[in-house]
């Protein structure tokens, strides 16, 4: 058994309104940083399992995103998988 390191990002999907976002962009505006035109807030994630192969290490992670660590609905994520020597 491999052990692999997962790095996940969670965004929301460009329909869905984000209020955090728009609250960061207001903050950088009142500090002057003006060239700001958009920001998006979302999560990030390392995950660490135990898998036979990179490919099953994937089907896992995804499964992990779609059931718990994303809702579908209104975010989408995307990840790397790659091996580690963490245990």
């Amino acid at each position: 058994m491999t052990t692999w390191l997962a790095k996940i990002h969670v965004t929301l999907k460009d329909a869905v309104v984000d209020p955090q976002g728009l609250t960061i962009q207001d903050a950088l505006h009142q500090l002057h940083f003006d060239s700001v035109q958009r920001v998006r807030m979302g999560k990030y994630l390392e995950v660490t399992l135990d898998a036979p192969d990179a490919a099953t290490a994937e089907e896992r992670v995804t499964v992990m995103c779609t059931t718990l660590l994303a809702n579908p609905v209104i975010e989408r994520f995307n990840f790397t998988v790659s091996e580690t020597m963490l245990a």
